[in-house]
């Protein structure tokens, strides 16, 4: 953002005038624009599923017999029972994504004897199945913020410290999960074909030359109970 200041004050060389420069360098970061100050706007408000749908595998869309996805006390609790998902009803681009999650006890087959798992479908495309062609930021213990590049009609693709994915697995560089039990934050953030992946407020994995740069999200349940809560996103320019 370019800040333009009248020339007499300018010349003055006032100390308010330095502060003033000061602040505003501060406050704002290369590229920011006037939309993505306004701050993230929350994709759910602790009581209903507005702005998403639900997919169980075997139903009718928004069917849940299981009741696998429920809202408890604030939170969207997940049995994690079966494969499915909750998906976002509008596409997004250019964006930061954030929720926070937590492990519960229970695990299921096929996956009882398995680390805990979920994740982040982002740049969703093509028709609903388990699981849609997208980029996964990566929930499970241990792996959190791993990329899986999730073929559907075609296979994604991503470049990652100078090599070139073509579906499949890309691991992270770092590791700051907090232990089962305890809330962690993630955030995922899009730009044009650029991504990164941050856990607990340090980035653990950057990509670019998305072959997908826009799509529903996903949250699933794959296996594992779990909690989501303060899921938000900001527009980015």
């Amino acid at each position: 953002m370019r800040i333009l200041f009248p020339l007499h004050t300018l010349a003055r060389g006032t100390l308010a005038g330095a502060l003033a420069l000061t602040v505003v360098a501060a406050a704002l970061t290369p590229g920011q624009s006037r939309a993505a100050q306004r701050g993230p706007i929350s994709l759910f408000n602790g009581k209903t599923l507005d702005g998403w749908y639900i997919f169980v595998p075997g139903e009718p869309k928004n069917q849940d017999s299981r009741g696998i996805f429920k809202i408890e006390n604030g939170v969207i609790h997940v049995s994690g029972e079966k494969f499915a998902f909750i998906s976002t009803e509008k596409e997004y681009e250019n964006y930061r994504f954030s929720l926070e999650f937590r492990w519960g006890r229970k695990k299921w087959p096929p996956r009882e004897n398995a680390p805990r798992d979920a994740g982040i479908l982002y740049h969703c495309t093509g028709p609903d199945k388990v699981w849609n062609q997208s980029l996964e930021l990566q929930i499970q213990e241990g792996d959190t913020g791993d990329m899986w590049l999730t073929r559907g009609g075609e296979v994604p693709s991503l470049t990652v410290l100078g090599r070139t994915y073509t579906g499949g697995r890309v691991v992270k560089w770092s590791d700051h999960e907090k232990p089962s039990g305890e809330w962690n934050h993630v955030q995922l953030v899009c730009r044009g074909d650029r991504i990164e992946h941050w856990v607990n407020g340090k980035v653990n994995l950057v990509g670019a030359r998305a072959s997908q740069t826009k799509g529903r999200i996903n949250l699933q349940s794959e296996g594992a109970e779990l909690e989501y809560r303060n899921i938000t996103i900001e527009p980015l320019p």
